[in-house]
């Protein structure tokens, strides 16, 4: 089992009786929901940071070279750029 720390958490009462609705309607307890909660917010901050991070080591010069030498051939289905995609990186 992993090591547990106690931490006095103050939540405004109304923040606290919701969270313990959604606790309590997703069959956990409210420590339970607030460590799931804490998790997946550290989870999605990492995440951004490791895309901030492969963006600013992005080359555009060599991507653009990669773009000529590929084949004329249309995307494949599901392969469709998103609109706007690339240009948001220029």
């Amino acid at each position: 089992m992993a090591t547990t720390s106690n931490y006095a958490l103050r939540l405004l009462a109304s923040l606290k009786a919701e969270a313990e609705k959604v606790a309590a309607a997703e069959g956990t307890t409210l420590n339970q929901f607030i460590n799931v909660a804490v998790a997946e917010k550290l989870a999605a901050l990492r995440t951004a940071r490791y895309f901030e991070e492969r963006v600013s080591r992005a080359n555009l010069d060599v991507f653009d070279r990669l773009m000529e030498q590929a084949d004329d051939e249309p995307p494949r289905p599901g392969d469709e750029p998103l609109p706007g995609s690339y240009q948001a990186l220029r």
